[in-house]
């Protein structure tokens, strides 16, 4: 019997990778949660594939997501990395990533870590949802307006309400795997 997985983690290696592993595993990390943050607002208006396959690279160009690495970034910074091809050379989305690291610190000092604060959208614990089909998910929620909207107030940008979602997605504060998906169980346990 093949195992059931979200429709979308089907196909390519990678995305069969990163559904299998890593999709809606919560994450406790506060770079971690900062890579994804950035990497979703990469991903506004791409594919989540064309950022899965330059995420080694935006690692490598973002030092490895340390947030007070990235914030101390500057103009020259900015120049080097619209030259590297194996990011996307987007300058708003490039400052967006320093202007969001230095963001995450303020935040992270502010609620004695990035994590806890990210998690008190979801009251701490994941929120298991019961969708049936792809087309039952929806692109945002209150939840995600609400870490859309505070983020911000704090000064970041490109973090709408629907990257907010998939950053809430791809880190577990939501566990989004269709019923029929084998991780949705393993997940809910």
């Amino acid at each position: 019997m093949a195992i059931q997985r979200c429709p979308w983690g089907e196909g390519d290696p990678l995305m069969l990778e990163y559904h299998d592993r890593e999709w809606g595993v919560p994450v406790h990390d506060d770079r971690l949660l900062f890579e994804f943050l950035i990497l979703e607002g990469a991903q506004a208006g791409l594919s989540w594939m064309t950022i899965l396959r330059k995420r080694d690279a935006y690692r490598k160009a973002f030092k490895d997501f340390e947030p007070a690495s990235v914030a101390r970034f500057r103009e020259a910074a900015v120049d080097r990395l619209l030259t590297n091809s194996a990011i996307v050379r987007n300058r708003a989305k490039i400052e967006s990533a320093i202007r969001n690291a230095r963001v995450i610190q303020a935040i992270a000092k502010e609620h004695a870590s990035f994590d806890r604060y990210a998690w008190s959208f979801v009251g701490g614990r994941p929120k298991r949802n019961a969708w049936k089909t792809m087309g039952d998910i929806p692109a945002e929620t209150a939840e995600s307006r609400a870490l859309s909207k505070d983020l911000v107030k704090h000064g970041a940008n490109f973090v709408g309400p629907t990257i907010c979602y998939a950053f809430m997605q791809a880190t577990g504060l939501v566990n989004d795997h269709l019923v029929s998906c084998f991780r949705y169980r393993q997940l809910s346990r």
